[in-house]
């Protein structure tokens, strides 16, 4: 697993859920049901005050587990990577910030297995 924050253009659907992601120029459509949740921040050490009337986002991340399977022809039909996008509550921006198991397994060539 990596920590990161890279940008991602993220499409949801009508209820404001994750449904395709393009990520280093490829676009994934989510596979299943994507997680979400709330991360608290340590607003103070990224900003000088708490400007009025921010609350929620001021205070909590809100973070999507997605898994993804790539739309484009050519790419592995069986690879599945796993991410954590954050959204920015004030600009509706998306992030990478984490990647899980973002690696295909690697076949096992006869001649190593032994």
């Amino acid at each position: 697993m990596g920590l990161f924050s890279e940008s991602v253009v993220v499409n949801c659907t009508e209820t404001g859920q994750p449904q395709e992601v393009q990520w280093k120029g490829i676009l994934y459509t989510v596979t299943n049901e994507p997680v979400r949740w709330f991360e608290r921040r340590q607003w103070w050490a990224e900003e000088n005050r708490a400007p009025i009337g921010t609350g929620a986002g001021l205070v909590d991340h809100e973070i999507w587990r997605v898994q993804l399977h790539p739309l484009q022809a050519g790419q592995k039909e069986n690879h599945t990577i796993t991410l954590d996008l954050v959204r920015h509550v004030g600009s509706g921006r998306w992030r990478l910030l984490r990647i899980h198991d973002a690696a295909p397994a690697r076949a096992v060539e006869p001649d190593e297995a032994a």
